[in-house]
């Protein structure tokens, strides 16, 4: 407790440099210095650093310190803009943006963990292919989170008697929790938002399609070799014999209790009644209110209905989502200056980061868009990043289907694919990390994952820029 307490210091040392650096008397971002950043930038650091050099500390007090980050950020937001402001970027935070996000996440981990999927069968690198690829297609079908919280499970038991599965689980984060959800307005949100508003959604699929197909293909074949090597290494050169008894499947009901979730999903993008009422400060639509509602009302007939035995045989607990809800509660919060700035385009403090996409006759650099709203979707949310470069390109979405279609393209592929870039680039990413430490897979640190992902994810990306943005 008392190393916890000397680290409290830093946050607030860091309100000073903040309270230095106040002009306005609203909240704006065209009128925020990049000191706003430093409650983000800590909650990444401490992610990625205090698991390394203070692993104890962090794994029992890790809530404390993302607590800590997000009052630096209200505190300064208190002192600069007042009570009132506050409270709605804080209400903004978590009624609109945190509490839909944990309640799908929620309804699709309990839901996922009440399908059993069994088989004594030995993963081979052809078999771990196979379902590899079989979660490419259920992402952009069901959602990167859907697609990713019910096939980790058995792709994890399929690899029980593997010794290294780490790399496993590292590319289906890049291959199902991400890439795989770039092929229709369903399999991501960044797409979904576009979709809302007015991306046609075949578009999506007839442009995202070669991508996809492209970076996938280059991925399962990298991985394919990785596994075959790890597979030699352990078994040898050797063909061994497998057990022919078929795949035991528990927990159907589940299985309808999914397609509701994405039905409820779909509705509040189709549906809208225009009725809604305000809370603190923020909008609340009633589509949006039945869709968190009916997120609720499933995941707890999900537990009344799936037998203890079933969630017994996922080795299911709570604690990965507790661990999630923990965490980005406190990315939510300390993300909105971050955001505003971005926002701001040219009038905010990131502004030489945004004129990086227009050349000087005023036309959208492609290759720009595609690694700038990419890498900062590796780091922030990646739907509110495609909505600003979706703005920042025209914000017409008639005008980006057409004339700008190769700029709406690289927005997408950036925002989709890259959000594989860190565990906390896709919602599903850290989930996935969190469960397959649950199952005694000893995960890479935040830098460990980056070091995988840098060197594997960056040069196939190289190569979608060239094929799509520079050569076509």
């Amino acid at each position: 407790m008392k190393r916890l307490s000397k680290l409290s210091i830093i946050p607030f040392i860091s309100l000073m440099l903040i309270s230095f650096q106040l002009h306005a008397s609203e909240f704006n971002g065209q009128e925020l210095s990049l000191f706003w950043a430093i409650p983000f930038v800590g909650i990444l650091l401490s992610i990625a650093l205090c698991p390394l050099f203070l692993a104890r500390l962090w794994h029992h007090h890790y809530g404390k310190i993302v607590l800590v980050w997000s009052l630096l950020f209200l505190g300064s937001a208190l002192f600069s803009f007042g009570l009132s402001t506050t409270i709605q970027l804080t209400a903004h935070a978590i009624i609109e943006e945190y509490i839909p996000f944990i309640l799908l996440l929620l309804a699709l981990f309990t839901v996922s963990g009440g399908i059993l999927i069994k088989s004594d069968k030995i993963s081979t690198p052809k078999s771990n292919v196979i379902l590899l690829a079989i979660g490419v297609v259920l992402a952009s079908i069901m959602g990167t989170t859907g697609a990713a919280m019910l096939m980790i499970r058995p792709i994890l038991r399929a690899n029980r008697q593997r010794h290294h599965s780490v790399h496993t689980v590292i590319f289906f984060i890049f291959l199902v929790a991400n890439i795989g959800g770039g092929l229709t307005p369903l399999g991501d949100p960044p797409l979904f938002i576009g979709f809302l508003k007015g991306v046609d959604f075949f578009w999506t699929v007839k442009q995202m399609l070669l991508p996809v197909i492209l970076t996938s293909g280059l991925l399962l074949i990298i991985y394919y070799f990785i596994d075959r090597y790890y597979y030699c290494k352990q078994y040898g050169n050797i063909t061994l014999s497998h057990s022919s008894e078929a795949v035991k499947l528990y927990g159907l009901k589940n299985i309808g209790l999914l397609m509701a979730i994405i039905a409820s999903v779909l509705l509040s993008g189709i549906w809208h009644p225009a009725i809604n009422f305000t809370l603190l400060g923020s909008q609340i639509e009633l589509e949006n209110l039945v869709r968190d509602g009916l997120f609720i009302a499933i995941t707890i007939l999900s537990i009344l209905i799936t037998p203890k035995q079933v969630r017994a045989g996922n080795e299911f607990n709570w604690d990965p989502i507790k661990e999630v809800a923990k965490l980005f509660i406190g990315i939510f919060i300390t993300i909105v200056p971050v955001l505003a700035i971005l926002r701001a385009g040219n009038d905010g403090a990131l502004s030489s980061v945004v004129s990086l996409v227009t050349s000087e006759q005023a036309t959208p650099i492609n290759s720009m868009y595609f690694w700038l709203s990419g890498s900062l979707s590796g780091f922030l949310d990646n739907a509110p990043t495609y909505l600003v470069f979706f703005n920042l390109a025209s914000g017409n979405a008639t005008t980006l289907m057409t004339t700008y279609a190769d700029t709406l393209l690289a927005i997408s592929m950036g925002s989709v694919f890259m959000g594989a870039l860190s565990y906390i680039g896709n919602a599903p990413n850290f989930m996935v990390k969190s469960i397959a430490t649950q199952h005694k897979i000893n995960m890479p640190s935040f830098f460990g994952y980056m070091k995988w992902s840098i060197g594997i994810l960056i040069p196939i990306f190289i190569i979608d820029n060239l094929v799509f943005f520079v050569l076509c």
